[in-house]
């Protein structure tokens, strides 16, 4: 297995192939694969997934990934750091990286939101004339151009990102979701009997109709979304465990660490000191 690394914070790149560009890679950074002509398809984690012209494709971190080409292709990479999620400023998005690390689950194109297909095709068509006629300042227009760009990816994989709800489910589950989504860190608000009483539910109902639509209890959601922004929390930011403690509403430093322990069968410190001896390995 291949391991590849940036030296930058953002790289974008063109590339013309009729073969396969990418076999058994694993990257150190996220990519965001926009696919200007061709067809063929990718494999992520071993999950397959076509592309056409118009796919948009995520590849987060220390996922595998191959491309398969079955007509002459061209692609534009968008390359980006984790500092680069880590350090700049997304003003009102709360924990985008964590929205784009959950995305691994997902295979295949993340637009779904037919209004941003036309946003994409303008901020790409932007992209490829910078690199064919680069100007003053267009540095500072790239990464302009690549925020929007991730911004957009975050909005649509935040609009799949329960990921077993069906396409026929009403629209009630993901209000549920934005819901508990948007209060993760007041345990209070999140109780199943305020969250009935919320959407004009009984308790009952709400706990069937939301492991029909999602494939999982509610309990588990709330538990499994908290878990992966903590993790985040951990991994791609500088606030301290007392910090954590204070911003889910956990008791105290032993109340959050017995919460990840349980999920984890190891204490925070060693999950952070393990996964950081990980990603110093190259």
């Amino acid at each position: 297995m291949k391991r590849e690394n940036i030296d930058q914070l953002v790289k974008v790149e063109y590339h013309q192939a009729e073969n396969c560009p990418l076999k058994d890679i694993q990257f150190s950074f996220f990519q965001i694969v926009y696919v200007i002509s061709g067809k063929g398809s990718f494999i992520i984690n071993n999950n397959i997934a076509s592309f056409t012209k118009g796919s948009l494709i995520l590849m987060t971190p220390d996922d595998q990934h191959s491309l398969n080409i079955e007509e002459k292709t061209e692609l534009l990479l968008v390359k980006f750091s984790e500092r680069y999620i880590k350090d700049y400023r997304w003003n009102s998005i709360d924990s985008i990286g964590c929205l784009l690390y959950g995305a691994s689950y997902l295979s295949g194109c993340i637009l779904q939101n037919k209004p941003d297909i036309v946003l994409v095709d303008s901020i790409i068509a932007s992209l490829l004339h910078g690199i064919d006629h680069p100007d003053l300042y267009q540095e500072e227009l790239t990464l302009h151009y690549v925020n929007a760009l991730i911004v957009i990816a975050a909005r649509n994989i935040s609009k799949m990102r329960a990921e077993n709800i069906s396409s026929n489910s009403d629209k009630r589950i993901v209000e549920i979701i934005n819901y508990i989504q948007g209060n993760i860190h007041d345990p209070a608000l999140l109780k199943v009997s305020v969250i009935s009483q919320k959407f004009g539910l009984s308790e009952t109902y709400l706990g069937s109709y939301f492991k029909n639509h999602s494939g999982e209890t509610i309990t588990h959601y709330i538990l499994n979304y908290k878990l992966r922004l903590i993790e985040h929390r951990l991994l791609f930011s500088d606030m301290r465990i007392n910090e954590i403690v204070t911003e889910f509403g956990f008791s105290d430093e032993s109340h959050l660490n017995k919460f990840f322990k349980k999920q984890h069968k190891i204490s925070l410190t060693e999950f952070k000191k393990t996964k950081s001896a990980e990603k110093s390995i190259v």
